[in-house]
This record gives C-alpha cells, sequence and structure tokens, in this order.
C-alpha cells in the first residue's frame, strides 16, 4: 500500500522530472516524483476545475486547495487571483514538490504544509475551498472533505471540486447538496463535472 499518492510516505524511490505548463497565463515550471498523483502532466480534471472557478464575487480571505498535490491548482489560483492560498495534502512528498515549486515560480502568497484532509489547518474559516480529491482514497475520505468544508467556508463562501462522472459524481453532487442545501453543476467537460456549492 506504501505507493499509493494519498498515503503520507510513498515508499517509492525517488524519479524526478521537471516540465513546464501554462496555467492562468503563466508558463509553470513544475518537479514532480513518483508517487505522485498524474506526474506527467496537469490532469485534465484539475485543467477544468482550474478554468471554472471564479473567485470575483467571493467573500474576502484565503483559498484552501485540499490534496494539493505537486501544486498546480492551488499557485495557479495563487498567482492568478492575488488572494492567499493555503494548500494541504497527506502525501509529505507531494508537500515537498508543491513548496519546490511554489518557489520556482515565484509564488509567495501560498502557504503549504501536510494535512490529513482538515486535521491541521492555518486558518479558521474561508473564502473558497477546492478539491480534486483523491477518489482512490475512497469514498469516506471524498465524502468527508465535501462535508468537512460546510463549517470551515465564510458565508457566501464555495467548495468547488472536480469529480469524473464514472467515479462518483452524481454522489458527490448528492451529498454537497445535502450539506449545503445547494450543489449545482457549473461545467462539464469530457465526462468531468465541475461542482459547487455555496454556504448561505
Amino acid at each position: 500500500m506504501g505507493n499509493h499518492y494519498y498515503t503520507e510516505n510513498p515508499e517509492t524511490a525517488h524519479d524526478f522530472e521537471q516540465w513546464s505548463f501554462e496555467l492562468k497565463g503563466k508558463k509553470f515550471q513544475f518537479v514532480t516524483d513518483s508517487g505522485v498523483f498524474s506526474r506527467e502532466t496537469v490532469d485534465y480534471g484539475s485543467r477544468v476545475l482550474i478554468d471554472a472557478f471564479e473567485w470575483a464575487d467571493l467573500p474576502e480571505g484565503t483559498i484552501l486547495d485540499v490534496g494539493c498535490g505537486y501544486g498546480p491548482i492551488g499557485l495557479s489560483l495563487a498567482y492568478a487571483s492575488q488572494r492567499p492560498v493555503e494548500m494541504i495534502d497527506i502525501n509529505q512528498r507531494a508537500v515537498d514538490l508543491a513548496q519546490g515549486n511554489a518557489k520556482r515560480n515565484g509564488i509567495e502568497n501560498a502557504d503549504i504544509h501536510a494535512s490529513n484532509i482538515y486535521e491541521t489547518l492555518h486558518q479558521g474559516e474561508y473564502a473558497a475551498i477546492l478539491s480534486n480529491p483523491p477518489i482512490r482514497a475512497g469514498k469516506e475520505v471524498v465524502h468527508e472533505i465535501l462535508t468537512g468544508a460546510l463549517p470551515l467556508l465564510k458565508t457566501g463562501g464555495t467548495l468547488t471540486i472536480v469529480i469524473q462522472k464514472k467515479q462518483g459524481a452524481p454522489s458527490a453532487q448528492k451529498k454537497m447538496q445535502q450539506t449545503f442545501g445547494n450543489a449545482e453543476i457549473i461545467k462539464k467537460d469530457k465526462g468531468y463535472y465541475i461542482i459547487q456549492s455555496y454556504k448561505e
């Protein structure tokens, strides 16, 4: 089990790769490694999430990226929105990569650290929470991300996730609807659904 991207310390031998990818009009340089999710390129779901997410109407405050991996979602939104972004992942290898990628790309408004879902957060409340949730970690983990977001959001704040239809988008939408009283599919692209709830 030690080699999945959602474990705390992958035991796979390191195998670093460096490549560039344009997000939000900036050409990012990413270093990735074995034992992290989608190490060859920014995965399609994350790209759709980044493009669909709007921050202009959110309350003031920090954006939280849950399960940040090596950092494409949080870093691109830190760059584009200029808001403070907190980025968390259970996988220490992913956290180390994301911290390095923040430095590599001159992103100074990102606070990146290890946390198992919402266990160790640095803020009390957030303007928005985003996640490309770790589907392979199981439905319970995904649903914990969805339900745990509500008390952490400011009024008017949003939870936005990307999930493939075949990997449980309908069940995630239902859980968000139950939790928030609303859950809208704001975008569909190649089987990926962007689902958003807001805190009333």
